[in-house]
């Protein structure tokens, strides 16, 4: 049995991070849930699965209110709640105890910690660890601000634009200048920062299918010269994209984006 699972909308980047990891280190998990709208019909717990309408009028007492991304009603459970206190997913439960942890990042590192060789999260070195977990949190915060981004797409602000427009310069052009000076972004060997990169970015890029919604409100997408102002970003994410690992999960992705 597994020492890992998780419950989330697929397909779904944020996951993608923890299946390339346990591909790469050798850790069982596994993922179960369904597309986003989907979700409202799912009872949310350890044992996430679908349920009838009429179950639903048994499971009343476990009906809340959507929120972040889902509307309507959605059924999580008391032991849910109690350990994901913020009611998201991804959703992990990890080992015996199926302890609750959430924020992919998190859960990218749970994954990685279970692997008898944790190079991905930095040996024993509990310096490079934590120099990992440093670009891990920036990234945290790219992935914020374009979820807020790519939901408002459809009626965009000039606000919520400038915000992601800082948030993108910020991330790359710090992962920009850690890989002119290294072949990863923390090293010379591939971590969960690279992973997490090339899985939140992806997403990110996204907003290329959205040029005539920005084209409204008189703005273009953020990223349209990432190739030429973010090279090194940019030759990074296509390699490992392209690397079996990575792309067994991702699947065709970025098929539309020219790589």
């Amino acid at each position: 049995m597994s020492k890992i699972r998780i419950f989330s909308y697929l397909p779904n980047p944020r996951v993608w991070k923890s299946l390339i990891t346990a591909k790469l280190a050798g850790v069982k998990i596994e993922v179960i849930g369904d597309k986003p709208k989907e979700l409202s019909k799912w009872l949310w717990d350890f044992d996430a699965r679908l349920i009838s309408d009429e179950e639903k009028l048994e499971l009343d007492s476990f009906k809340r209110k959507g929120k972040r991304g889902f509307e309507g009603h959605l059924y999580k459970t008391d032991s849910f709640i109690k350990e994901h206190p913020f009611g998201t997913v991804p959703a992990a439960f990890v080992g015996d105890e199926r302890m609750g942890v959430f924020e992919s990042n998190s859960i990218l590192r749970a994954v990685a910690r279970q692997s008898k060789d944790s190079s991905l999260y930095g040996g024993k070195n509990i310096s490079l660890q934590s120099r990992i977990d440093s670009f891990l949190d920036v990234n945290l915060v790219f992935s914020r601000e374009f979820q807020v981004y790519l939901l408002e797409m459809d009626d965009v602000l000039n606000s919520t634009y400038k915000r992601m427009k800082e948030a993108y310069e910020f991330y790359l052009n710090g992962v920009e200048e850690a890989l002119s000076v290294s072949n990863f972004i923390v090293g010379n060997e591939l971590t969960i920062a690279d992973i997490s990169f090339v899985c939140e970015l992806s997403q990110f890029l996204r907003e290329g299918h959205y040029v005539e919604a920005l084209k409204k409100v008189d703005l273009v997408p953020i990223s349209h010269s990432f190739q030429t102002d973010y090279p090194l970003c940019f030759s990074h994410l296509k390699t490992l994209s392209k690397k079996k690992e990575f792309s067994e999960i991702m699947g065709s992705y970025l098929d539309w984006y020219k790589m």
